[in-house]
């Protein structure tokens, strides 16, 4: 039986009530521009979709979705990785033992996406300019894929976000602190995605398959079966 990861660390108490950096803070905490980028991985929703069995949990290829997404985080150079626990919380914590991750708990996930997205993103260190944002269940995202996302950041504009076959898909990364008070008003079952929608300082790059891939029903699951055989 996998042991299950050490107790989340404290996250540092600056930045303002998300979590975003002030530009003082950044600056003292790199000692550079404060484009330093983390990564929040959102495994608190119930998935009602996907039926009674919690579908972030579900196996695909020897191991479980959620840790599909949280390895290919942590392929990458990215640091920390906070992963946000809510519903099942025991459970996706035991099957992401051994990985080397921050989590910390959203007692509010049954209110929406908003509340974990608010969550893992007060979780980052101040030092974090840009968050990239992960679903749990999207275990075909690559590590590259994030890796990008990063190395677009200018530090100027409030996201980068990759395209796919004219579409934007997920992850996504946000600018703390240019977002900052849009973050913090999110209420509800929404993400960054509508705040996004007609802004001009918006960075697109080329995404992949995995990134427009997200699984919502066992239908979906079995289709990734078929392409993994």
């Amino acid at each position: 039986m996998p042991t299950e990861p050490p107790p989340p660390r404290t996250p540092p108490g600056k930045g303002n009530a998300t979590g975003a950096p002030t530009t003082a803070e950044a600056s003292d905490a790199t000692g550079r521009t404060g484009r330093e980028t983390g990564i929040v991985l959102l495994a608190a929703g119930r998935g009602t979709r996907f039926g009674p069995a919690p579908k972030l949990l579900a196996p695909l290829a020897g191991r479980s979705l959620v840790r599909h997404a949280a390895e290919a985080a942590l392929a990458t150079a990215l640091r920390p990785v906070v992963v946000v626990l809510g519903a099942h919380a025991a459970a996706v914590r035991a099957a992401l033992g051994g990985l080397d991750l921050d989590t910390v708990e959203n007692p509010d996930h049954a209110a929406g996406l908003a509340t974990s997205l608010k969550a893992g993103l007060a979780a980052l260190p101040p030092a974090c300019h840009g968050a990239v944002v992960m679903l749990g269940d999207m275990p075909r995202v690559s590590p590259g894929l994030i890796e990008r996302l990063a190395a677009a950041f200018d530090g100027s504009a409030a996201a980068v976000v990759p395209i796919q076959e004219g579409r934007r898909g997920n992850p996504v990364l946000l600018n703390r602190r240019r977002l900052a008070a849009e973050l913090a008003a999110l209420t509800g079952d929404r993400g960054a995605g509508p705040l996004l929608a007609h802004r001009a300082d918006v960075i697109e790059i080329p995404g992949e398959a995995g990134s427009g891939l997200d699984v919502d029903t066992p239908a979906m699951l079995a289709r990734l079966h078929t392409r993994s055989d």
